[in-house]
């Protein structure tokens, strides 16, 4: 193994793989580092995987148990396997790290295992955590894609059986009785979601007004029916004033409007977001500068950080804490250090939450653009008029379309309904190429087929929907 490289990635996780594969591509000899045996990062080994994975398998028990009577099946005495859920989960995440792995080998590009402390701004150092033996390595370009932990509240710190973050509540080895969940974001609807499924009484305490803060507020709206009708309590405007640990779990002191009261359970979900994970990296000696939110200052559009041939993406940097996010990242700043003109367009990120109905959306909401004073027209479509929902039994949820009133330009799409995850792949791509309206509109959509519902969704933006 040769000390000097073109360039070293720290992290191995959707972003640091993706950019240690482009920088190989354009012929940089490569080496990438991550603390785990297994490369995929949070997202493969702890986070979207696996929690997609027992989405899934509590999805399907759901449909068999409750949904499938419509249908003309009958099915009886269903019950789920909670060992063979988890078994196969871990199933998939032993085959998607490997083949991450395959890809390292495929592309020639040299791993280690170990923490990373910096020495100099082109020099780190790498500690086998087993052996406790170091190594130092020399890198023309660093890049830093170390990802984010959970936050821990004050007060609350996680001890992986009572208080978990959401790595631990993807392997539980039973149902909780009560579970209570700190945050109605993403990972807090979704691992809400699983348990509720699989029968345990969910209560979700949300401080700001309403669930999926970011979303476009008519889309969390409908959602928050959802979960409340599928048996999930939801509590906004709500504030966790402190948690005692009591003989059968946790009880948390919330206050509401000029109300206080109790919630007890066995399980606590802190759910309350992520920070960015820079601790043991000692940035300070390579002299790369924090924000005031402890996440590494970059040059933005170029990733690069105070000091000139060390960069950094991901979660580390500021922007949505999203996968895809930081592998466009990856392939951008790659492309960057081999002299290209690498770039992210962020008005083109969707976000997606894989409940059922499903949420996504890409481009800016109705109140972004009522904050920016633009003037936009919204084209709504329900799947209730949807021939291929009907066909599924899956009529919840609609598609918005918002554009600029003026020149038709797509501003925004957001759907909830069936399948969410993967329609919205079409809008990002026409928002991606500055589509307007209308191109969607005009597009021939094949029938039946969900994928109709933004079609006519961006032909009612234009005042001429067929179908609503």
């Amino acid at each position: 193994m040769s000390d000097t490289y073109d360039a070293i990635v720290i992290g191995g996780g959707p972003g640091g793989y993706v950019c240690a594969i482009r920088l190989a591509q354009l012929g940089k000899k490569t080496v990438i580092i991550d603390k785990r045996k297994t490369l995929g990062g949070t997202c493969l080994n702890v986070g979207c995987i696996p929690s997609k994975a027992l989405l899934e398998s509590s999805s399907k028990y759901d449909m068999a148990k409750n949904h499938l009577e419509p249908f003309g099946v009958n099915v009886k005495d269903v019950s789920f396997d909670l060992d063979a859920m988890m078994t196969r989960k871990e199933k998939i995440v032993t085959e998607v790290c490997a083949g991450v792995d395959y890809l390292m080998k495929k592309n020639k590009i040299e791993r280690l295992t170990g923490t990373v402390e910096f020495v100099s701004s082109d020099t780190v150092k790498i500690i086998n955590e087993d052996t406790g033996e170091t190594s130092e390595i020399k890198g023309d370009s660093i890049v830093i894609a170390t990802g984010s932990t959970p936050i821990e509240l004050p007060g609350l710190p996680f001890d992986g059986k009572t208080i978990c973050s959401s790595d631990h509540l993807l392997s539980l080895k039973k149902v909780p009785e009560h579970l209570l969940i700190i945050g109605a974001g993403v990972i807090g609807v979704e691992l809400g979601t699983v348990w509720n499924r699989l029968g345990a009484k969910v209560s979700i305490v949300e401080m700001l007004p309403g669930a999926l803060p970011g979303a476009d507020v008519q889309i969390a709206r409908f959602m928050e029916r959802v979960l409340k009708t599928s048996g999930i309590d939801l509590y906004t405007n709500a504030k966790v004033e402190k948690g005692v640990s009591t003989e059968t779990g946790i009880k948390l002191e919330i206050s509401k409007a000029d109300k206080t009261f109790e919630l007890e359970g066995d399980i606590l979900l802190v759910g309350a977001g992520r920070r960015a994970y820079t601790e043991g990296l000692s940035l300070e000696k390579a002299g790369v500068e924090l924000d005031d939110k402890g996440r590494i200052k970059t040059q933005q559009g170029k990733f690069q950080t105070n000091v000139k041939n060390i960069y950094a993406i991901g979660d580390v940097i500021d922007g949505p804490m999203l996968a895809h996010k930081a592998s466009e990242e990856g392939v951008a700043v790659a492309e960057i250090i081999a002299g290209q003109a690498g770039e992210v367009n962020y008005e083109a990120i969707p976000g997606v939450v894989y409940t059922e109905p499903e949420v996504a959306w890409v481009g800016q909401t109705e109140e972004t653009l009522k904050a920016k004073n633009i003037e936009y027209k919204a084209g709504r479509f329900y799947f209730k008029a949807n021939a291929r929902a009907k066909a599924m039994e899956a009529t919840d949820g609609m598609v918005k379309v918002l554009t600029d009133k003026t020149t038709d330009r797509l501003l925004g799409v957001h759907i909830v309904g069936p399948k969410a995850s993967e329609l919205i792949g079409e809008a990002v791509v026409a928002i991606e190429h500055k589509s307007s309206a209308e191109d969607l509109a005009r597009a021939i959509h094949a029938h039946p087929t969900l994928s109709e519902a933004v079609k006519e969704a961006a032909m009612a933006a234009g005042g001429w929907a067929i179908h609503a």
